[in-house]
């Protein structure tokens, strides 16, 4: 007996004579097999988690140019210290700590809408950015000066490079982002769509305590080493700038629920 099945009379035996609907193509030419995109992840409520496809998006350069340059401005903004008097109390503070939490904000709105791959991509270009524009500077500082130019000193107290608050500033930014990123997408598809606000706050809590450890840690490592600054006033330091930073991302919880809720609109998630 044969091994090969008898089609129905009048049935064709070629795959190609039955019509099907491809699955639909992806935006990087894929294509899953049950035509669904692997943006849309089941999460553990039922409710799927979604995410944009930034191959069409027309907002996500915007958000990108955003972040990245409010992550500049706050680099350039922190080398002036304020002080503010609030009921009697004086707090201090630099100018960079007015902005930088704004990078988180628009960090949470690139992992809530566009993933972890998106966001992390994003995260690298504003670090290369970032360490190009320490180099550039640094470069303009250590070029002899003109001999009619008076503004050497002043230059140098702005925009002058010290390679340790570089390198405290760039790897502190980096793995706190990552790890902002990586918490949210992750809460995001083990549990859905649902309560945007625990995904925000548990991000950020992560994240600017991964940021403001490695700044501080990086940057006074070596005064701490050499007796010149105490290890507890390090501490000190990291535990107020974190909490302010959670604080500022609490504060602009409902900005931050009117921004991504818009993105979403626009992107087709909603």
């Amino acid at each position: 007996m044969s091994s090969q099945s008898t089609a129905p009379h009048g049935a064709s035996t070629h795959p190609e004579s039955h019509p099907t609907t491809p699955a639909p193509a992806l935006a990087d030419g894929l294509v899953t097999p049950n035509g669904v995109s692997p943006n849309t992840t089941p999460g553990a409520t039922g409710t799927a988690a979604r995410f944009a496809d930034v191959a069409r998006s027309h907002l996500f350069v915007y958000v990108a140019v955003f972040f990245v340059s409010f992550l500049l401005i706050s680099n350039i903004g922190a080398t002036k210290l304020i002080t503010l008097n609030i009921g009697g109390l004086d707090l201090y503070f630099d100018g960079g700590a007015m902005l930088f939490p704004l990078t988180y904000i628009i960090g949470d709105l690139l992992s809530e809408v566009y993933g972890f791959k998106v966001a992390s991509r994003t995260i690298i270009l504003a670090f290369g950015v970032q360490i190009l524009a320490s180099c550039c500077f640094w470069l303009v500082q250590i070029a002899p000066p003109a001999p009619d130019y008076a503004n050497q000193e002043a230059f140098e107290a702005v925009l002058g490079v010290v390679p340790r608050f570089v390198a405290a500033s760039v790897f502190g930014f980096l793995f706190g982002q990552l790890s902002n990123s990586y918490v949210l997408v992750w809460i995001k598809r083990r549990f859905g769509e649902r309560a945007l606000w625990v995904r925000l706050i548990s991000s950020t809590i992560v994240g600017e305590l991964l940021d403001t450890i490695i700044f501080c840690f990086v940057a006074w490592g070596a005064d701490i080493a050499a007796g010149n600054v105490e290890f507890w006033s390090i501490i000190n330091l990291s535990l107020v700038g974190w909490l302010y930073k959670v604080g500022i991302e609490v504060v602009f919880l409902p900005l931050t629920y009117a921004v991504v809720g818009v993105v979403k609109r626009h992107e087709g998630l909603r």
